[in-house]
């Protein structure tokens, strides 16, 4: 195995502090585990475009799917700083392994415990915290992305049941799961959330070929004709889009710790390498554009770090606002990307290698800088919070 361990977090500015014993002790966990399950085999499942066979009972062993929701419905009742942390470890590992997780705990999870009834919430939380369920989440349409509120998808109150008619692409675990919480709109045309199993029938999730990103994950549609879904699935405690876009806001708040792990990752093997390749008689780690580039890794590491950690106490007092979520998770990923591409190029030739994570990481972080709200459309939140004119 060629790709070097990562042993320790860069910590410039001695943010370590500011975390609690059991913050570490979590992200120790996590690191540990990303050590052992993901790296000896993800480049393998990337090159190969398949997944990490038993990946979601793996994250479930560990406590990583909805670390944040509470002990009796079958989480951790962690804080949402642990839930950063945790998202970060997985990243560094690989986006896709993140992903898994982000869009099981924030897209699935958190929907049902904030807008689900009792039932629903002792029905699905406790197997979706095990890995024993897999779930995922369907707001994008092949026909509207960044703008969900003009979905396509419906469903009809049909007396004992509602019918549900449309389709969801880009679909995080769509082909292995066993429910998915779908977003559609009533005969009002107002949204709502409806869970839908798998085995109802009209209810279909073809599979998502030839990415070139995220390929140890499993993407696809969800698909709807006449589907009998029963009453008792609707999510009852929320309509219009708030409801999509509070999950929206959970995972993106993810995101922004998750990319920090991927430029770690690559800073990491660009320090190691660069101290170890030798050219011109001398370790390539001795010249000026070398360490320029280091060097600016790792402030962007440093600031990222920042932003998350204040973003985090902010959550954890249920005072960070969705523009701030906006502006972390944009300026996060273009760090991660830039840090990928940049650091590629420290590598050499060496660094289109699967032995190295760079152009992994790098070709995975474009569909992260796309997806949960893309890199124009955060900066346009912001514009609308700072002149409070839209935009869009």
């Amino acid at each position: 195995m060629s790709y070097y361990s990562l042993t320790s977090i860069p910590d410039y500015f001695g943010i370590d502090a500011l975390l609690t014993e059991e913050h570490k002790l979590i992200r120790q966990s996590v690191r540990d585990w990303v050590e052992s399950f993901v790296m000896p085999q993800i480049d393998q499942a990337a090159q190969n475009h398949t997944d990490l066979p038993g990946l979601m009972k793996e994250l479930g062993k560990i406590g990583a799917l909805g670390p944040y929701i509470p002990v009796e419905y079958g989480g951790s009742g962690l804080d949402q700083i642990s839930y950063g942390l945790i998202m970060q470890e997985l990243e560094r590992g690989d986006s896709a392994v993140r992903s898994a997780a982000s869009v099981q705990s924030s897209l699935v999870m958190f929907p049902i415990n904030e807008f689900g009834s009792e039932e629903q919430k002792r029905k699905y939380l406790p197997k979706l915290a095990a890995g024993e369920m897999i779930g995922s989440f369907g707001l994008t349409e092949p026909n509207h992305g960044s703008d969900p509120g003009s979905m396509e998808t419906n469903f009809k109150d049909m007396g004992d049941h509602y019918l549900l008619n449309g389709a969801k692409m880009w679909i995080t675990n769509s082909p292995l799961c066993d429910i998915a919480v779908v977003w559609a709109k009533n005969e009002e045309g107002k949204v709502q959330g409806l869970i839908v199993e798998r085995g109802m029938e009209g209810f279909t999730t073809p599979e998502t070929h030839n990415k070139w990103s995220l390929r140890a994950s499993k993407t696809g549609e969800l698909v709807f004709n006449n589907v009998k879904v029963p009453k008792e699935n609707l999510l009852p405690n929320v309509t219009g889009l708030k409801g999509p876009l509070s999950c929206l806001n959970s995972a993106r708040y993810g995101i922004s710790w998750g990319v920090i792990g991927a430029a770690i990752d690559c800073y990491c093997t660009a320090v190691q390498y660069s101290k170890e390749r030798k050219q011109f008689g001398k370790p390539i780690g001795s010249f000026q554009l070398q360490q320029k580039k280091l060097a600016e890794f790792l402030t962007e590491i440093t600031k990222a770090q920042l932003l998350c950690l204040q973003l985090g106490t902010l959550k954890n007092n249920h005072k960070a606002t969705p523009a701030q979520i906006s502006m972390a998770k944009r300026n996060n990923v273009k760090m991660a990307i830039d840090i990928a591409r940049e650091s590629r190029q420290i590598l050499g030739g060496m660094g289109i290698m699967g032995e190295f994570p760079m152009m992994r990481h790098a070709a995975n972080l474009e569909s992260v800088i796309t997806y949960e709200g893309t890199h124009d459309v955060h900066l346009l939140i912001t514009g609308l919070d700072i002149t409070g004119i839209n935009a869009f």
